[in-house]
């Protein structure tokens, strides 16, 4: 799903994009955004209106793609006879993202700095924005689990799929952190290979016993 470029409106997302992966929220201003996508900010006031909207625009074009192709693998796991199973679901839900993110020609490298910034930075401003585009995909995806793990309760379910995000961002936000722990052994680029390993790991963690500690009555 590559991004076309040269209207002035890509032109600002793809500076904004760059800016926020580089810099982060707090250091990125509209005036530099301006400057490096050539235009000015009267631009940016026409096509967006303002700085958060500027955002939601630019987690969209990237997330509402991604989304939609995540629901297509939902519904047609969903479509068969039988229950899907927990790996079919898992692949379903990391596997658009890594197809897209660990793939050089498809342009996600700055976003993916991106996502790392957002999942380690401080800033309820943007982390809501990024947010609001997962809400579908939450709950459908958090539902299908629920029926492929009916005796795992609702709040050890929560976690899990709290854990499975965490691989998945990590892995994006720094693919080529396994290429270091692994002393090359192991190849980030290869989005296939990265999928067989985590779907299997993911599923067992899932699979796991419930946990029997409960929080203490207050």
């Amino acid at each position: 799903m590559p991004i076309p470029a040269g209207g002035t409106k890509e032109r600002i997302l793809d500076a904004s994009e760059r800016l926020l992966a580089e810099r982060g929220l707090a250091g990125t201003s509209l005036r530099s955004i301006t400057a490096a996508a050539g235009v000015n900010l009267a631009a940016v006031h026409y096509h967006f209106g303002s700085k958060e909207e500027l955002l939601r625009a630019l987690f969209a074009r990237r997330l509402e793609p991604l989304n939609r192709e995540r629901l297509r693998l939902l519904d047609r796991c969903e479509a068969g006879s039988r229950e899907p199973s927990i790996e079919a679901l898992l692949d379903a839900f990391v596997g658009p993202p890594l197809r897209l993110g660990l793939d050089p020609l498809q342009g996600w490298g700055a976003f993916m700095r991106l996502l790392g910034r957002i999942s380690t930075e401080p800033g309820e401003a943007w982390r809501s924005l990024f947010y609001e585009q997962f809400q579908e995909v939450r709950r459908r995806f958090a539902r299908a689990l629920a029926r492929a793990l009916p005796g795992l309760p609702p709040a050890d379910l929560a976690w899990r799929f709290h854990f499975v995000v965490g691989v998945l961002s990590g892995t994006l936000a720094d693919p080529r952190r396994i290429e270091f722990l692994s002393e090359g052994i192991c190849d980030a680029s290869d989005s296939g290979a990265v999928l067989r390993a985590m779907v299997p790991f993911l599923a067992a963690g899932l699979r796991a016993p419930a946990s029997t500690r409960r929080s203490r009555a207050r």
